[in-house]
Parts: structure tokens; C-alpha cells; sequence
């Protein structure tokens, strides 16, 4: 099974995601996502594939999100997609990829469901 994770290691529930398919016996690709940022298209799809709204994909425990005034709700999908490729830690994350489908692995656990 070809799996793709993006991957945070300073992040519990990356670490939980990733330790899950390794112990499964998957060696995923891992892709540091915010040293290596998708493309917004790229970001689009997994949002869109995780069955998620844009918001539900930002991460708003982050300070950057404060600061810069993500919460107001008359943002556009698109302002707010800016605002997570400019600062790529915005992504909620971990999203995980394989054939099955995409998820954002929150809790880690939910990357059974697409194993």
C-alpha cells in the first residue's frame, strides 16, 4: 500500500499516526510539511478528500493564528488557505494518504480507517 504522511515530528499525533502504520508494517512517505509545504491545489485536495471544511483544517492553538485575525468568520476559504501555505504550521495536521482515502489523523487513530 502506497502511503503518504505529512508530518510534524514535534507533533504527538504525528508521532502516533506515524508509529501505528510502522507497527502495521507500512513504511510511509513522510513529508515534513512545513519545511515543504503542499501547493495550494495540493493543500485543496486533502481538505476536500478529507471530507473537512477549510477551517476545520487550520490549526487555531497556534499564536499565528491570533495574531493574524484568522477567527474572523467572514474570511474566504481562500484567504484562510493563504494564510496556512504562508505559515505551512497552520495545517492541521497529521494527513494521511494511502488508497483507501485521505485523513486528518486527529486523533492518531483514525489512520485505521483508511488501512
Amino acid at each position: 500500500m502506497d502511503v503518504t504522511i505529512w508530518h510534524r515530528p514535534t507533533c504527538s499525533k504525528c508521532r502516533g499516526a506515524l508509529d501505528i502504520l510502522l507497527d502495521a508494517g507500512i513504511t510511509p512517505t513522510i513529508i515534513d510539511y512545513v519545511n515543504n509545504p503542499p501547493s495550494k491545489v495540493e493543500l485543496q485536495n486533502a481538505i476536500r478528500a478529507a471530507g473537512l471544511q477549510v477551517r476545520e483544517a487550520l490549526r487555531d492553538s497556534e499564536a499565528e493564528y491570533r495574531e493574524q485575525g484568522l477567527a474572523d468568520p467572514s474570511l474566504s476559504d481562500d484567504a484562510l488557505l493563504d494564510a496556512m501555505l504562508a505559515t505551512p504550521k497552520l495545517i492541521n495536521r497529521p494527513f494521511v494518504f494511502t488508497d483507501k482515502g485521505v485523513r486528518l489523523c486527529r486523533p492518531s487513530e483514525r489512520v485505521l480507517e483508511i488501512l
